[in-house]
């Protein structure tokens, strides 16, 4: 296992020109996850800013790349004080594959909530008493990514592993990084997209390709795994919109997702 800031890393080559390069064990059936793909562009759009941090970020998925060397351009479109605006693209064997636009900006440290009474309730149940998902999947498949990061669920939300999906299309537990690395802002990109699709708690599909994924970081995570809950909207037309919420260790919202994907049923 590679710490996740070693193959989310992006070298700047030229003013607004990045190499990267997409790691293969970073993959679900060897397509890339996608948090993992804008977690990279976030890297890239901070770098050719003021700010620290990502806030807020939007991609669209053009086509999966394959593992390898890629290319990540960043522009700045609108440079601010507080924030700044910002296009990065990911480009790979020539072919434009992923594109998205970035609010940078720079998160304080401490900060507390003046009104969250529209978040879920966080879940309850601790990480040592949730299922590790193994990463060999039900169908016998090998699902590269679960070999890097630790998945776990709340036992009631496993279920979909003995055929048993409850039908409420929703799985919460934890996630923790390669050698329990901490979060940070641009990790949390990954994090918003980290777990299993919540369709699983209906009916078991085949992959869920990405098609738009949208993050917001909220706030600076305390050290050590964080926790999840993720959750399907509506399957319709072959495409299904989750929600995704993001907690860190001592219980505060640190990040949302919201995304469209692809998704084949029976």
């Amino acid at each position: 296992m590679r710490p996740f800031r070693e193959v989310s890393r992006v070298v700047e080559r030229e003013p607004g020109r990045f190499d990267a390069a997409v790691d293969p064990e970073w993959s679900i059936g060897g397509k890339p996850n996608g948090g993992y793909l804008l977690a990279m562009l976030g890297r890239a759009a901070t770098a050719v800013t003021d700010h620290d941090h990502v806030i807020a970020a939007s991609a669209h998925y053009l086509r999966s790349p394959d593992p390898g060397p890629a290319v990540i351009e960043a522009e700045v479109l609108r440079p601010g004080r507080s924030t700044s605006q910002v296009r990065a693209g990911l480009v790979a064997g020539g072919t434009r594959c992923v594109e998205g636009l970035f609010t940078v900006s720079t998160l304080p440290a401490g900060s507390t909530p003046h009104w969250d009474r529209g978040v879920p309730a966080v879940g309850a149940v601790p990480f040592d008493e949730c299922v590790r998902l193994p990463s060999i999947g039900v169908r016998g498949q090998r699902v590269a990514i679960l070999d890097q990061v630790e998945t776990r669920l709340e036992p009631e939300t496993a279920r979909f592993r003995q055929g048993e999906p409850t039908g409420v299309g929703e799985l919460r537990g934890w996630l923790a990084l390669p050698g329990d690395e901490p979060f940070d802002p641009v990790s949390l990109l990954f994090a918003v997209d980290g777990f299993p699709p919540a369709t699983f708690d209906i009916a078991l599909s085949g992959w869920v390709p990405t098609l738009e994924l949208t993050a917001y970081v909220r706030a600076l995570p305390a050290p050590g795994p964080v926790r999840i809950l993720q959750r399907a909207q509506l399957i319709e037309s072959g495409r299904v919109d989750e929600v995704c919420f993001v907690w860190d260790r001592a219980g505060r919202l640190v990040a949302q997702g919201t995304q469209l994907a692809g998704i084949r049923l029976g």
